[in-house]
């Protein structure tokens, strides 16, 4: 039972509802070593599934990159699929485009920076002035093209089967259950896209990039009357063709609270409007209870889904990713605390910890942060319920500890702290696979920082500071894997051959294949730079994520 904790961790914290005060823990969450929950079930292997894997989920799932989801060939379901020996079976759509991706691939833009200016070395103002005017056509043509597109889908729907991967970039709980693409489609034509040609904005991406991308996963997703289905009722049509799914992956509620890192703002759900998705945009996190609620809806909906294993996914903790920086102006590089594992602030990547004005610059506290990682843990403590009540059930269902695959590599909050004291009992590293532990330096989740002679820290993160590198997705795709093979599945190479013994991702070719890697671009560290120096001068990016909410 989780003790009451002293009146210290609740400063800052007497707005926030007495639910979330009372979910306050010191120590987080012990994630299960047992995916089957030590619950034993009998499998029915007869027939042939038509459908191998199936996914469903948010970005993470989906494959995103450095702000853009472009390359769903490295995303963990397909990794998967590769080893599965039904890569070429496996269905996800493309984002092809003159930007390669939508809405913005930070990666390219990066590298389309470092070749078109030199600005390895920095960017000052000068140097500022002169790109802007190539900025604005990059950004512009960019945005042409997906509008172009989301506009002749408008006249003519995608057809074709359904995808596999049925994940979708920025949706909770509530998307997962209700959107579909016609919800998308009627976003789109109620609020129509908007002429820039004057090319005198910044802000010149794609308008409705997510119904756009949404069109791109399910479109083709329809019933037998023609009826747009959302990605359960899509798992659910998949797995009524043959002998249905083998194997179906939900990993779905990081973004139940991925907004309170986004726009530094805790603003949690309210019982009377979180399952309105016509306003429940302004919270950025959910109450457990609302969680539980919400998830208590999908796990009926997927008791409908003839799937052979469910494997289904915990939380990761928010406040982890670098896109958030742990600060602490008094003491530089100082926890909030001894044996804390939080800074007293945390702030966006770029901004200056020494230049930090908590009146000026968007924050969380050490207690907001404690707060929602503390909502995340019974977010899990739910979804391990559900796992285990199905189990009960006889399903042959899963728990995939996401939460603990990133606690485990945490760099800042774990690994290089002196202090063990902060470090959860139960808490030990993560062991990279060889190949990965053999580069140098060795990749971990600080924020990926590369200039003209190659990548100084990070690798496991992606430039959007969220998202895994390719590399990242090889590790969540290897530990899924393992929870294959404790179910009894069966992998097959190319030539439709079974494979034997241990089944392990050649990560020497991942490498070769991970491009933030293999080939990091000169400017990230430059761009990075110049982001907290334009801060520091206007106060433009601050402003930014202040509007953002």
């Amino acid at each position: 039972m989780t003790k009451t904790v002293s009146p210290e961790y609740l400063e800052g914290l007497e707005n926030a509802p007495d639910e979330v005060k009372a979910a306050i823990r010191l120590e987080p969450r012990e994630p299960e070593t047992d995916p089957t929950l030590g619950i034993p079930v009998t499998v029915n292997r007869q027939g042939k599934p038509a459908h191998r894997l199936v996914a469903i989920g948010d970005s993470l799932t989906q494959g995103f990159q450095s702000g853009a989801i472009f390359n769903t060939k490295f995303s963990y379901p397909m990794l998967i699929a590769r080893e599965l020996g039904c890569s070429e079976q496996f269905r996800c759509p493309n984002y092809d485009s003159p930007g390669n991706g939508l809405p913005l691939n930070l990666e390219k833009f990066a590298k389309d920076l470092g070749d078109r200016f030199r600005v390895a070395d920095g960017i000052n103002a000068i140097d500022f002035a002169m790109i802007l005017p190539w900025l604005r056509k990059y950004l512009d043509a960019n945005e042409k093209y997906w509008e172009g597109w989301a506009k002749n889908s408008l006249q003519s729907p995608e057809k074709g089967s359904s995808a596999h991967n049925l994940a979708m970039y920025g949706w909770d709980l509530r998307n997962t259950l209700s959107r579909t693409a016609k919800t998308a489609r009627d976003i789109i034509l109620n609020n129509p896209f908007k002429d820039d040609d004057e090319l005198n904005s910044l802000k010149q991406v794609p308008e409705h990039a997510n119904e756009i991308a949404t069109l791109r996963v399910l479109d083709t997703a329809r019933d037998k009357n023609g009826e747009a289905l959302t990605p359960l009722g899509a798992a659910k049509a998949l797995s009524q063709e043959g002998d249905g799914i083998e194997t179906l992956i939900v990993a779905i509620g990081a973004n139940n609270a991925l907004g309170s890192i986004l726009t530094f703002k805790a603003v949690w759900s309210e019982a009377d409007s979180y399952t309105d998705m016509s306003v429940n945009d302004r919270y950025t996190v959910w109450l457990p209870s609302h969680f539980k609620a919400e998830l208590d809806l999908i796990v009926e909906q997927v008791k409908q889904i003839k799937a052979r294993h469910v494997i289904w996914a915990t939380v990761p903790h928010v406040t982890i990713p670098p896109f958030v920086k742990g600060i602490n102006p008094a003491q530089v590089g100082k926890k909030a605390s001894p044996g804390s594992r939080y800074y007293p602030y945390y702030v966006p990547i770029w901004l200056d910890e020494k230049k930090f004005d908590a009146k000026r610059h968007p924050h969380l506290t050490a207690n907001q942060a404690r707060a929602i990682d503390s909502a995340i843990d019974k977010y899990n403590e739910s979804i391990v319920e559900a796992v285990r009540q199905g189990r009960l059930q006889g399903k042959d269902w899963y728990v995939f500890e996401m939460v603990s695959l990133l606690d485990r590599l945490a760099y800042k909050r774990y690994l290089v702290d002196e202090d063990r004291a902060n470090r959860p009992s139960w808490w030990t590293p993560y062991n990279l696979p060889p190949a990965l532990e053999q580069l140098n330096p060795k990749p971990d989740t600080r924020f990926l920082i590369s200039d003209a002679k190659g990548r100084h820290q990070g690798g496991l993160f992606s430039l959007d500071g969220i998202h895994p590198t390719t590399i990242g997705y090889g590790i969540m795709a290897q530990e899924v894997i393992k929870i294959l093979e404790l179910a009894g599945v069966e992998f097959f190479n190319s030539r439709g051959e079974k494979r034997s013994g241990s089944i392990k991702i050649n990560f020497a070719r991942l490498i070769q294949e991970d491009s933030l890697i293999s080939k990091p671009p000169t400017t990230t560290a430059a761009v990075l730079n110049f982001a907290g120096w334009l801060d520091s001068m206007t106060g433009i990016m601050s402003q930014m994520y202040k509007s953002n909410v």
